[in-house]
């Protein structure tokens, strides 16, 4: 196969960050993607429909005048978001969504929900509106192994919160495990569908040590062990409507990202498209590519399929070892310095 041709995918899972950084990532997403759910976990947080709606005019105001695309903005969740917020949301057309962000699991979410208790009556408004809740699925603690906080998530929160909120409509966001994935087929498809990383397809947990400690490999959540990298594999590729893409590409600078304290992201906009390829070509199967890049999240979000088209072709190119970022700062792509086989015709000039 020398061609792949496909519907315009959208990007259901972005950071976008804000200012120059923000102007410095945006056009990588929209040379490839029609739309993106852009999260709302910035500093301080989006947690109103007016901040949403601010935030959205900057990003379009950042976007390169020759590309076409739509931000779908969220609300972060916080223990006290009221429902009349909820509400305003739902009827506004920018918002599609609010995040449930468990306090400190990780980049900017010290303001997240410190028990989802306190957020039921956010949630009940949202049942009531059709309002999709996106969940970053980890426990948070100290007695909590940081490669099971997912698993220890769906036990604790999210399988309580499904049986509480038997309407509410769940995005498990950028699922990391075979636990995960078996979570979400045992449930309604109309109900809880889940979002998967091209990272979290392509690289395992030997990544962080490969070479030395790689702190460009560390996201949360965290990649885990081979046998849970087959399993999303698995999933994206042969259980057609149930996953789909999200990139959850999250840029930091890299002097933050090569420090005492790395910061957790990883930063795949840039060539997310021939990455999601590049997984898919690895399963020996494409079968359902189309679905998971450009139909399933459209049918779950409740918006039209977009009507454009984007071509892959075979071709190698090299992924730069640094990307200009904000204000004379420079970040690391993901698989820098590495030679792809896919490229996007018209993208990574």
């Amino acid at each position: 196969m020398q061609t792949l041709t496909l519907i315009q995918p959208d990007d259901w899972h972005l950071h976008l960050r804000d200012g120059a950084a923000m102007k410095a990532v945006v056009n990588d997403s929209a040379r490839q993607f029609a739309r993106a759910i852009v999260m709302p976990n910035l500093n301080p947080p989006v947690t109103t429909v007016a901040e949403a709606e601010a935030y959205r005019t900057r990003i379009l105001a950042a976007l390169d005048p020759a590309l076409s695309f739509e931000p779908l903005m969220t609300l972060y969740l916080t223990d006290n978001t009221p429902s009349v917020e909820i509400v305003r949301a739902a009827a506004s057309p920018s918002v599609h969504a609010v995040k449930l962000y468990p306090a400190g699991a990780t980049t900017h979410s010290d303001r997240g929900v410190t028990d989802i208790r306190k957020t039921h009556e956010a949630l009940e408004a949202m049942q009531q509106q059709g309002l999709p809740l996106l969940v970053h699925g980890e426990a948070t603690g100290d007695a909590v192994d940081i490669f099971d906080r997912e698993k220890v998530f769906i036990e604790r929160t999210l399988e309580p919160l499904m049986r509480d909120f038997p309407e509410l409509r769940i995005v498990f966001e950028h699922i990391t495990t075979s636990d995960a994935v078996d979570f979400v087929l045992s449930q309604d498809p109309g109900r809880l569908v889940a979002t998967i990383t091209p990272h979290h397809l392509l690289i395992n947990r030997n990544a962080l040590f490969k070479g030395g400690l790689n702190p460009h490999h560390y996201c949360l959540p965290v990649v885990k062990r081979e046998e849970h990298r087959q399993a999303l594999l698995a999933a994206a590729t042969n259980k057609p409507g149930r996953f789909f893409a999200g990139t959850d590409s999250a840029p930091h600078p890299r002097h933050a990202k090569e420090s005492t304290c790395g910061c957790a992201g990883i930063y795949s906009a840039r060539s997310a498209v021939e990455l999601y390829a590049t997984a898919f070509e690895q399963a020996g199967d494409f079968t359902h590519f189309e679905t998971f890049l450009s139909t399933a999240g459209a049918a779950f979000y409740r918006l039209p399929v977009n009507t454009a088209t984007i071509t892959l072709v075979r071709e190698d190119w090299v992924m730069p070892e640094r990307l200009p970022f904000g204000e004379g700062e420079e970040l690391v792509p993901f698989r820098a310095g590495e030679t792809l086989r896919w490229k996007l015709q018209g993208a990574n000039a």
